[in-house]
């Protein structure tokens, strides 16, 4: 199985149309996305080409494919224009051998871990920033923002694939980080 990671979207437009775009093109089986969809937040400035209902109109699309938590900058108001739910405060994935706990990253972050076994993936956004690695036995994993990247790296986002797991620029296609996940 493969799987596309997203975080961070604020409502932009043009990050969205792009993360969508890529996700067809890479043939994923899902797009999981991290949280903070349609809303910009008061502690941002507005992202590039901010259409929080165009944002939704678009991911509606592909409702069929999108696995979503709610977000710190997510609300009820948003639920209301998406048509797949996002309003769980974590999400999680069985996979052979182990388990992907998603979370936006506010409630559960590497520096507060949900109950998870060695082997495990805490999958989370919130930082808008890249990060994969193991950590105790847990690996940490987190795609950056498609909207607005912090910290000097590149708008990004996550690919899961053969038990590698890659942060991805999401103009150029570079790889940011990369973890292997032992067998």
């Amino acid at each position: 199985m493969k799987l596309m990671f997203a975080s961070d979207l604020h409502g932009s437009l043009s990050a969205t149309e792009k993360i969508l775009e890529l996700f067809v093109q890479s043939r994923a089986d899902w797009l999981i996305l991290l949280g903070d969809l349609l809303n910009h937040g008061p502690r941002n400035a507005l992202p590039d080409t901010y259409q929080p209902a165009q944002v939704a109109e678009h991911l509606n699309l592909y409702r069929d494919k999108i696995v979503a938590v709610r977000g710190n900058c997510d609300s009820e108001v948003d639920q209301m224009l998406l048509s797949f739910p996002i309003t769980a405060p974590f999400q999680q994935v069985l996979l052979p051998k182990r388990r992907l706990f998603l979370t936006h990253g506010h409630l559960y972050h590497p520096g507060v871990l949900p109950p998870l076994s060695p082997g495990d993936v805490l999958v989370y956004g919130h930082t808008h920033l890249p990060q994969a690695e193991c950590q105790g036995g847990i690996y940490c994993f987190n795609p950056g923002s498609v909207s607005m990247p912090k910290g000097g790296f590149p708008a990004s986002y996550g690919i899961l694939d053969q038990n590698i797991l890659r942060v991805i620029g999401l103009h150029g296609g570079k790889a940011v980080a990369e973890l292997a996940l032992a067998h």
